[in-house]
């Protein structure tokens, strides 16, 4: 990875947020594109997950995998999010690294 490059900024929503903390959500979607692509989603880059843009809630990760999903409707949230005729969709599988919630409690994750 090039250690210049800046984390990836992934602000959330409220429930999808808390679904990763938990560690039931490992992939974001994303409407592929300029900004959700194979180069600024390079796998090993690292990651910010946020609930919402506040500072106070957020989660380090790094890009996993990275694919194109043609066949949107069958994304958990999409439509509501995108509707049914958007797509493709940037689909980045994120490792979960730490909670930096966490570990200014003492909690570390790993």
């Amino acid at each position: 990875m090039n250690p210049l490059l800046k984390p990836l900024f992934i602000p959330l929503k409220k429930e999808y947020y808390e679904a990763f903390d938990r560690g039931e959500k490992t992939t974001e979607y994303r409407l592929y594109g300029l900004r959700w692509n194979g180069v600024t989603c390079k796998l090993g880059r690292s990651v910010v997950l946020s609930c919402g843009y506040g500072k106070s809630r957020r989660i380090k990760g790094i890009i996993n995998s990275f694919s194109i999903e043609y066949i949107t409707f069958k994304i958990p949230g999409w439509i509501e999010c995108y509707g049914a005729e958007k797509g493709p969709a940037a689909c980045i599988g994120i490792t979960i690294l730490s909670n930096l919630n966490a570990m200014r409690r003492g909690n570390h994750q790993t």
